[in-house]
């Protein structure tokens, strides 16, 4: 399987420790956002070394569903009122999920090597 987008995966994993650190950083309320953002993170961030190891298509349908997570949990979780909070969520879920689905279209739709 070839594969050019090899940057999407050093920026999910900068987008996976910046939602990990994000609580700290920018003082998210105590509780499920901050839980959220940790373990979130954690799996953007471990994907994202894991593709950089060794690609494998599994690995960014597993990033677009957890964008979309990201990207929902503030009004699923309840925190959609903590505006820092909900932002930092909306913004990394959505691009995370944006460059998963990329670069899965970019991987189907390569012609097969000879």
């Amino acid at each position: 399987m070839k594969r050019n987008l090899v940057f999407v995966d050093w920026v999910n994993l900068v987008l996976g420790i910046a939602l990990v650190i994000s609580p700290w950083v920018l003082a998210f309320p105590a509780g499920a956002a901050t839980y959220n953002a940790v373990i979130a993170g954690l799996v953007i961030g471990l994907v994202a070394i894991g593709a950089i190891v060794a690609f494998a298509q599994w690995e960014e349908w597993v990033n677009l569903i957890v964008g979309i997570w990201v990207l929902i949990a503030p009004f699923i979780l309840g925190f959609g009122g903590a505006a820092t909070a909900m932002w930092t969520h909306v913004v990394i879920g959505l691009v995370v999920a944006i460059l998963a689905a990329v670069e899965l279209w970019g991987v189907t739709r390569q012609p097969a090597a000879s």
